[in-house]
């Protein structure tokens, strides 16, 4: 792809952005040398990377990239017995850390996708990991306990420090007058003291140095010279234990160069490929596809332009067309759209997801071309159609049926005349040879070959003359008027100057203008009334949904209702008949009158007689829709336990009836219901008043419980298993003490746990909503929790 297009089209700035999106330098890198592909195989696999990636990044953690650095320069000495220093072999050590929590991160999805291979190609070497991070503390340290030799050394250097320090503290007592400072000062790795220059005959010892003034020189004092030597010595002994230890360092890493070279490679690729990905998420973008000649944008947006400003854009090309000629006032949006065509092009063929809708198709061109330059002067000087028609030239000699072209106000610049003549020969010329094009211009005879040309296509970006701005809406199928007329008048000039103006344009000119002026007119009202037809539509079918949902309601509750009365009047039934068998049995064992028995057998005949016609009444009775209330006159209050027909369930009322309704309590849902739809269920009320009381004493264990129930719990530390039964246990202690809010903190770590955290909160009744922390809060390493108690 030509370097003089992506600058044009602002291609860097969308790498730049890409660039800080990576965690380390060297992915950094690499994002700056991305360039469009004309490869089509490598573009759709490269645009599966992004898209994995970004579906990792949505449902699981980003593997982190700091600290990443390119090892293989420092590992190639090792190949020949060379020695790694302390930093390089802490980088290696952090790239294998890297490689360590990539492999934990990659195996987290169940399913593969094109990212799994890349995770399975790392390789973990966690003694050697070990081993480096036990001997090294900072490329400037070494650690006592990286060998016992090292230890000892040290050890035997900080004893003789102390003495040198004590004999030193010792001449400075005896020796103050002579000193400039009472201080120790250290030059070419031993210890001097400052002295005045006037008793430096005087002061016995070796000078190392003096001041810039030479008002103070720096004396080693003889009593020490010999302790500093042995110390020296030890020095250089420190030295060489060092050296040795980085030598067996690097001895143990050498058989591994190999490995820790391809876990950089793949690294590198992850980095870049969930900067893509997070750059997607930003821009709120989708992968395109690839899979035709054409282009189809859904609702594109320009990435470099303020998303809460940007106008989204529909257009398609190389199907019914491809060549488009877009016309419209100045600051109408043209150039925005050319350049949108061809950026989210040039970013698609990288491989970067593009901010349009889902489903937008792309197609994949060996060139894209674009003369795009400010035009927007009343006055063009020569030297600039000179400059355009150059560049002009040069896209028709090097473009072809697998190129994009771009051209910005082709033929502007020159005499009207001959410049949309220019235009019109030079879009034809592009039209025969298959090259897909896009135009801006405000000539009308480039309006009039796009309406006579087969493959040709008009299209306008919206002014509204009214307000006298831009809509920035591209309206593909329609030429843009120029609306000059109606733009002055709108600013003031004399409508007698307008009408004289009017008298100069061409006849033709002027009906095409009046025709394009009523399709705009006609196009507007069709979208008004194709609007007012959605709301329409759209209105109908969610009354119809209601109606819908209430009648399936009604015929639910009617079927509870018959049922519920069904039940209720079977049960009745065969408790009267079982209390009259039992009465009448009994009369039988107590009464020897033969009369009486007789008499009372025809009682017996006669009260089954009875309870059958019931039992008939109950039946039909059943089948009618029967009475909700079962006491007309009971008037409700707050508290009483009801039965809500309507839903089939129970209910405790919650306010007091006003205008015949109220509202009724149904476990954790309060809703408003007719008083028709209730029943008055006494007892049920009677017992729940009496358990209400009982509760006021039960109150007291809520309040002794919220005086030891904290307002969080610590959960670091703990695993899955064991943190899950004590949150368990916590909510229900926190719901028992009325907290409304509680803080649970599980830390950040590989994430299993808040995750888990997370699951139980979602499962758990008592709590109806949950986040993570904000600032103060204990951010992702703690979510707060908000208690539901149903009100």
């Amino acid at each position: 792809m030509n370097k003089k297009v992506l600058t044009i089209l602002e291609y860097d700035k969308i790498i730049d952005m890409l660039a800080a999106e990576t965690h380390s330098g060297v992915a950094a890198s690499k994002a700056r040398r991305l360039t469009p592909s004309s490869n089509r195989d490598e573009i759709i696999s490269w645009q599966a990377q992004t898209s994995a990636a970004l579906d990792r990044l949505l449902r699981f953690d980003r593997p982190s990239f700091h600290g990443l650095t390119d090892p293989r320069a420092a590992i190639r000495p090792l190949e020949k017995g060379g020695v790694l220093g302390a930093g390089e072999l802490l980088d290696i050590c952090r790239l294998l850390e890297l490689a360590a929590d990539a492999i934990l991160i990659g195996s987290k999805p169940e399913e593969r996708d094109i990212l799994s291979g890349m995770f399975d190609g790392l390789t973990d070497i966690p003694e050697l990991r070990t081993e480096i991070k036990r001997c090294i503390i900072s490329p400037e340290e070494i650690a006592d306990d990286a060998s016992a030799e090292l230890k000892s050394i040290r050890r035997t250097i900080r004893g003789m420090d102390a003495r040198i320090r004590d004999q030193l503290n010792k001449t400075i007592a005896s020796s103050s007058d002579m000193l400039r400072e009472t201080i120790v000062t250290i030059r070419d790795g031993r210890y001097c003291l400052p002295v005045r220059s006037e008793f430096k005959s005087s002061f016995p010892g070796m000078i190392h140095d003096r001041s810039s003034t030479g008002s103070t020189f720096f004396i080693e004092p003889m009593e020490v010279v010999n302790l500093n030597n042995e110390l020296s010595t030890w020095f250089a002994k420190e030295q060489d234990e060092i050296s040795k230890i980085l030598k067996d360092l690097s001895l143990l890493l050498a058989p591994h160069t190999e490995v820790i070279s391809a876990d950089f490679l793949l690294l590198l690729d992850l980095d870049f490929i969930f900067a893509k990905a997070a750059l997607s998420r930003k821009m709120n973008a989708t992968e395109p596809l690839f899979q035709g000649k054409y282009i189809q944008l859904k609702s594109a947006r320009h990435p470099l332009i303020d998303p809460k400003k940007v106008v989204p854009i529909d257009l398609t090309l190389g199907r019914e067309y491809d060549l488009l000629v877009i016309t419209g006032p100045n600051t109408g949006g043209k150039t925005v759209t050319l350049k949108t065509v061809g950026l989210l092009t040039l970013m698609g063929q990288s491989g970067l997801h593009i901010p349009a809708r889902d489903r937008s198709h792309l197609r994949v061109y060996r060139e894209v071309f674009a003369d795009i330059g400010d035009e927007q002067s009343i006055e063009q000087s020569l030297s600039t159609f000179s400059s355009h028609m150059t560049n002009t030239i040069d896209i028709l000699k090097k473009a072809d049926k697998n190129t994009l072209a771009l051209f910005d106000e082709l033929g502007a610049g020159t005499d009207p005349g001959e410049g949309a003549a220019l235009a019109i020969a030079i879009l034809n010329h592009l039209h025969e040879r298959h090259i897909t094009s896009v135009a801006t211009t405000h000539y009308s005879e480039l309006k009039l070959y796009a309406l006579k040309e087969d493959g040709v296509e008009n299209a306008s970006c919206e002014f509204d003359v009214a307000s006298l701005k831009p809509t920035y809406r591209l309206i593909v199928g329609i030429p843009g008027k120029s609306n000059a007329f109606a733009i002055s008048e709108k600013l003031g000039l004399d409508k007698q100057i307008i009408d004289d103006a009017a008298r100069y344009i061409n006849s033709d000119e002027k009906s095409f203008e009046d025709v394009v002026s009523d399709l705009e007119k006609s196009r507007i009202t069709a979208e008004q009334e194709r609007e007012k037809a959605i709301r329409f539509r759209e209105n109908a079918e969610g009354y119809e949904k209601k109606l819908r949902s209430r009648e399936e309601r009604l015929e639910q509750s009617k079927e509870r209702i018959l049922r519920r009365a069904n039940e209720e009047a079977y049960e009745i039934i065969e408790r009267a008949k079982k209390v009259a068998d039992e009465a009448i049995r009994k009369y039988n064992k107590w009464m020897d009158d033969p009369e009486a028995i007789k008499a009372m057998e025809r009682e017996r005949s006669s009260l089954r007689d009875a309870m059958n016609e019931l039992d008939k009444n109950l039946d039909a009775a059943s089948e009618r829709a029967p009475s909700h209330r079962s006491d007309e006159t009971h008037e409700f209050a707050e508290g009483d336990v009801v039965m809500v027909h309507s839903m089939g369930a129970k209910g405790v009322v919650a306010s007091a009836p006003v205008k015949g309704k109220c509202y009724v309590r149904i476990g954790i849902l309060r809703t408003e219901v007719t008083l028709d739809d209730l029943e008055y269920l006494k007892a049920e009320t009677k017992q729940a008043k009496k358990e209400a009381r009982t509760t006021t004493r039960t109150g007291k264990l809520g309040r002794s419980k919220a005086m030891s129930v904290h307002t969080e719990i610590n959960l670091i530390g703990m695993t899955t298993a064991e943190a899950i039964p004590v949150l368990e246990k916590y909510i229900d202690d926190a719901y028992l003490a009325h907290l409304t809010q509680v803080r649970i903190i599980h830390g950040m770590g590989t994430g299993a746990l808040r995750n888990a955290v997370h699951d139980h909160l979602k499962r758990n009744p008592s709590v109806s909503d949950y986040r993570l922390g904000e600032a103060g809060e204990g951010g992702y390493g703690a979510t707060v929790a908000t208690l539901d108690y149903g009100n």
